[in-house]
């Protein structure tokens, strides 16, 4: 599998495209904006299909680019129910940005929660619900691969706001310690800003959360 680290949109909000070669197929982990011009030239040069899109959270900055991705691929999209209204609806979140931020909104095709799992790309996948920073933050784990896509939970080194509607400190650090630092050690944790880190990093280090 082949990972690509895609940062874009306003705030350079990581998005992740995997891709299985072999297989001829792709998926995207969150679609901050303009991320379709980044994700077109990758697929066409791996001859691959985009097949999914997998959402983290329901913030704008994770989703403006969406729709755009889906009218391009016909990916399916995968989400949490906690973030319906801001996915579906997201003019609930402009009223917060300012002029100039426009949204579109994204159907979902099939609701995750904790403990799903499926098959993608020739691997499973396990969902872990982490709010605190959005009700529907959720994160992928892929244990094979020893990656976790967390989206704004955690950081290297921080962790996510909590000062937004919807946001705990308390709900946070509490899901943190029992839906990330469970997992391996070993564990690439992939945030949705900033640089990746480990589970047994943020374990001895962050200096929010402590095991």
């Amino acid at each position: 599998m082949q990972l690509h680290v895609l940062p874009a949109g306003l705030i350079q909000t990581n998005a992740y495209l995997l891709v299985a070669p072999e297989r001829g197929e792709a998926v995207l982990i969150d679609a901050p904006g303009d991320v379709w011009a980044d994700v077109e030239p990758i697929l066409k040069s791996t001859q691959a299909r985009l097949t999914e899109l997998w959402i983290t959270h329901g913030h704008w900055d994770h989703t403006q680019g969406g729709a755009e991705v889906v009218a391009a691929t016909g990916a399916k999209v995968r989400a949490h129910r906690a973030d319906q209204v801001l996915i579906e609806t997201p003019e609930v979140m402009e009223v917060f940005l300012g002029r100039g931020i426009s949204l579109t909104p994204i159907k979902v095709d099939t609701w995750i929660d904790q403990g799903s799992r499926w098959s993608s790309l020739g691997l499973e996948v396990e969902v872990r619900h982490v709010p605190g920073h959005c009700p529907g933050n959720v994160l992928f784990y892929l244990s094979e691969a020893r990656a976790a896509f967390v989206g704004d939970a955690l950081f290297a080194g921080s962790v996510g706001r909590t000062d937004l509607p919807g946001g705990s400190s308390d709900t946070l650090f509490a899901a943190i310690r029992s839906q990330i630092y469970t997992l391996p050690d070993a564990t690439t944790v992939y945030p949705g800003h900033g640089p990746a880190t480990t589970v047994g990093t943020e374990k001895k280090s962050n200096p929010y959360v402590k095991a």
